[in-house]
């Protein structure tokens, strides 16, 4: 089993076929999008050479398609190279490893970014805006992601 980049989709196809328009000079490396991580329009910047991305508003980024599509969907490493045909199974078994904990500070620094993701949340809905689904499920995935972090601290 491995990873190969090379199988990745291409980064403009990737992109367009999650929905997003991209949008820029002809010519530019990077193009504009809405992000999906905080709902904002035309905030998100992503290089149609590498499929790296950035927010510029949440600061939420990646180096490739593959970063992407793990945050977007909260899916591990091989889960997402699975998902996006770049992992080869060559039939030879590896024993199952435990994944790493987070340091304090990575923890500490997941545990901040989740929390403002709820905290968006909890305004939008304190001022009456419903939720989208796409919300809901980022708000769980927050929850998800901050009871791992407390497990891995309480043992």
């Amino acid at each position: 089993m491995s990873y190969d980049r090379n199988l990745l989709p291409d980064p403009v196809t990737y992109f367009e076929e999650l929905g997003h328009k991209l949008t820029g000079p002809t010519r530019a490396k990077w193009k504009t999008t809405n992000c999906r991580f905080h709902g904002g329009s035309d905030s998100m910047r992503v290089n149609t050479a590498t499929g790296a991305w950035v927010c510029m508003a949440c600061s939420t980024k990646g180096g490739d398609v593959l970063a992407h599509h793990m945050h977007l969907h909260s899916l591990e490493f091989i889960d997402a190279a699975k998902a996006l045909g770049a992992w080869i199974e060559d039939g030879k078994a590896r024993p199952k490893q435990k994944p790493t904990a987070l340091s304090p500070r990575a923890a500490l620094e997941v545990l901040g970014f989740e929390s403002t993701i709820v905290a968006v949340a909890a305004g939008n809905l304190a001022q009456g805006r419903e939720l989208t689904e796409q919300d809901r499920q980022r708000v769980m995935t927050c929850a998800g992601r901050i009871n791992r972090i407390v497990e891995d601290f309480a043992q």
